[in-house]
């Protein structure tokens, strides 16, 4: 039975951090080790636990990372500016230990700009070689490295308005250029990632304890910029202007011809840097779905662009079409006023609904009858009642006078006076 490691393990965020600390990447801690990558990736995300003589191996190995971490010196702050200053056989001996930590040298390179078209570019796999420093940020929202979390100073120190702010300022320059690629929309990128924010701020008590807020708000931005009712915008029915490099304008096209979902995983995979489970999960879909969604996407992209076959430079391509468009987002202040301008916006609306629909109500209970009222029956004949009854016959004087006026009849008004006998 295999038991677990004697030595205690740190938390996995702080196993991340520990080896971020020392320089290392995921495979080279698991050559160390004698593990896969994708085991590393696990132990430190939390889904695994190391077990056995690994997890005793990798326990140790932390443990040594940790003792190497804390003879670091710390960076000066100004609350350190009045203590007395180290002695130098104290700094000499972390000069000594910043040697032995400093990573080997590293022969990998940017792709330049004037070798787009000429051909495959050959860079290292990202999973075996360090990203420099600058570049991936990009197109991802996540820290190079993250201090251990204390939530009670955390929640106490922030008001919501700043720790809204925060991650607003954090996450919102990344995402518009990651709904860029989405939409090759440069105005609904930016309103995309406004409405995020701006949905998030109306939900902050959810949002504030999710444990990925900066997820949150990017699956609420692509839900927002892939929307298919932006197609019945008027200003939407014209294209924007594409950018202005040919090898640009080609890898655009390509990526707006694949659909959504392709689309999405792509840049979460690709673009972002996130793993297969979590591209999955963000996209609703499981991780074989997410498997063949990234593979038709890379085949589609390979077939008309054969310089990006290679996911690095995939990756780079990616990097550098963001990054060559002005993308700009809102000052927090604004975003947070046009939440809440919305919020009570929809507030007085729902509000004027009801008291319609109250006053409607209360009027047709006032006008209603309150007893029923059979209906007219339509008329029918009737039958046995004697016919009307007729003139009899003429007097003497009338025959008299119905023969003079027989006999003496005029034209004209002349036969209306009355003449004397």
């Amino acid at each position: 039975m295999t038991q677990s490691p004697a030595i205690p393990l740190p938390p996995p965020e702080e196993r991340r951090r520990l080896r971020e600390a020392a320089s290392l990447t995921r495979a080279q801690l698991a050559a160390r080790v004698g593990v896969t990558s994708e085991t590393v990736r696990g132990w430190e995300a939390g889904r695994s636990t190391p077990r056995g003589r690994k997890g005793e191996k990798y326990a140790k190995l932390l443990n040594s990372l940790g003792d190497e971490a804390e003879v670091t010196p710390p960076q000066e702050t100004p609350a350190d500016a009045g203590e007395p200053a180290t002695p130098p056989e104290a700094a000499a001996a972390r000069r000594a230990a910043r040697t032995r930590r400093k990573p080997a040298p590293t022969d990998r390179k940017r792709p330049a700009a004037k070798d787009r078209g000429r051909g495959p570019v050959t860079v290292p796999d990202r999973s075996d070689t360090p990203v420099p420093h600058g570049l991936r940020v990009i197109l991802t929202d996540r820290p190079r490295t993250t201090s251990p979390r204390r939530p009670d100073d955390a929640v106490a120190a922030l008001t919501p308005d700043q720790a809204f702010d925060a991650l607003y300022a954090f996450c919102a320059p990344a995402l518009v250029r990651q709904t860029y690629l989405l939409t090759g929309r440069r105005e609904l990128a930016r309103e995309s990632v406004e409405r995020a924010f701006q949905i998030a701020w109306q939900r902050w008590p959810e949002v504030a304890r999710d444990r990925d807020p900066a997820g949150w708000v990017r699956a609420m931005a692509y839900e927002c910029a892939l929307s298919p009712w932006h197609r019945f915008r008027p200003r939407h029915r014209y294209p924007e202007p594409p950018p202005s490099d040919a090898f640009d304008r080609a890898l655009m096209d390509t990526l707006l011809k694949l659909p959504p979902s392709y689309r999405r995983t792509l840049v979460l995979y690709d673009g972002v840097g996130l793993g297969l489970p979590e591209t999955a999960a963000e996209t609703e879909a499981s991780t074989r779905a997410a498997v063949n969604r990234l593979a038709h996407a890379r085949e589609a992209v390979a077939e008309r662009l054969p310089e990006l076959a290679d996911p690095e430079t995939l990756h780079w391509r990616l990097v550098e079409l963001a990054s060559t468009e002005r993308l700009r987002a809102s000052k927090p202040p604004t975003v947070r006023k046009a939440s809440e301008r919305r919020a009570r916006f929809w507030t007085r609306a729902a509000i004027a609904f009801t008291v319609a629909l109250i006053g409607t109500t209360a009027l047709t209970l006032r006008t209603a009858p309150t007893h029923y009222e059979p209906p007219v029956p339509a008329g029918e004949t009737v039958q046995g009642v004697p016919p009307p009854v007729a003139p009899g016959p003429l007097s003497e004087s009338e025959r008299e006078l119905r023969a003079k006026l027989r006999e003496e009849e005029q034209k004209g008004p002349d036969r209306l006076l009355p003449q004397p006998r």
